[in-house]
Parts: C-alpha cells; structure tokens; sequence
C-alpha cells in the first residue's frame, strides 16, 4: 500500500484535476506517479511542464530514456525503471540488450548510449562536479555543452519522480508489470 494518498480525477485537488485527467488521457490509464504527484498541484505542474521541455531536448529519444533508466537505477526507483523501459522498448525501441544493460547499470553495447548511461551517473554522484576526464569522455561520444547541460536536466526531472516514489512507494501499475526491476532483483 502507498505511504501518500493514490488521487484520481475525483479526489484529486482542483488544482491538478485537469493534469490527472489530460495524463490519464495520454496514457491510456492512470500512472501511480501522477497519482502520487497529484496530491501536491505544483509537484505535477513541475514534473509535466518540465518532462515536456525535456522532450524539446536535442538529446533523442534513446538518449533521454538512457538518461532516465540510468538515473531511476541509481535511485533505486523501481516504478520509474519500469515505466521507462516500457518507453525506451515501444517508443524508443532500444533492442533488449541495450535495455538491460541500463537497468543493470553495466557497459551498454552501444557507445553512444554508454557514454550518456556515464555520464548520468558522474553527474548524480557528483551533483554535477562531474571530473574533467568524464566530461573529456562524453564529449569525446560526440556530445557537447548542451546535451551535457541536457542529462543535468533529465537528472533533475528523473530526482521528481525517482524520489516521489521512493517516498510514496505505489504499486506499479499493471500496465507496466512486464517491465517490474528492483534495486535488490536488476
């Protein structure tokens, strides 16, 4: 059971009724985190305002669900891995070993993939004092200033969700179940 309340269109505040409802609408179903966020009207203004300017990121769509399985791994966010292999498989369509390989937090057999699975991590255990050699590293990929400043901002928006539901713990949805990882079972 959650440790927050689950809010859907009828309990939810006013102010994140019309946001619960467009996501349900989006989606097909009702994530949990939505649900979650819900209670707090700017947390889920935040987290969908802020994943749509992400979504103008020159950073592809690979790239940024790397950016954020990798970051949902090292947070131990089960909830947020689940949901976005669901994204980097069906949108995305990164092939099953890449997809493993960041949610296992191990070498991603595509250098570029890799580099940003990297980089994302320098960024998170330095909270952003990322060592001149992996910075050198992930330009070297073929990436520059803005997609460095890029992950920063996938990092930033995958700490809302990652951290939310570490705090709320919801059940992952059914929807999402192929897809279940746990810190303890990558």
């Amino acid at each position: 059971m959650a440790r927050l309340a689950l809010r859907d269109i009828d309990d939810a505040p006013e102010d994140s009724r019309p946001r619960v409802e467009a996501a349900q609408k989006s989606n097909g179903f009702l994530p949990n985190l939505i649900r979650v966020l819900a209670n707090a009207p700017v947390a889920l203004e935040t987290y969908q305002t802020v994943s749509a300017i992400n979504g103008r990121a020159s950073l592809n769509l690979a790239e940024r669900e790397a950016v954020q399985i990798t970051a949902a791994a090292t947070h131990g966010c089960g909830f947020c891995v689940a949901g976005h292999t669901a994204v980097a498989e069906k949108k995305a369509r990164l092939d099953a070993p890449v997809i493993e390989a960041l949610r296992g937090k191990t070498d991603v057999p595509d250098p570029k993939l890799d580099a940003v699975a990297r980089f994302t991590e320098a960024v998170i255990a330095t909270r952003g004092a990322v060592a001149d050699e992996d910075l050198s590293a992930f330009k070297a990929a073929g990436y520059d200033d803005q997609a460095a400043l890029e992950v920063v901002l996938g990092v930033s928006l995958a700490t809302l969700c990652n951290f939310s539901n570490n705090l709320a713990q919801p059940a992952l949805n059914p929807e999402l179940s192929a897809y279940e990882w746990s810190p303890t079972g990558q």
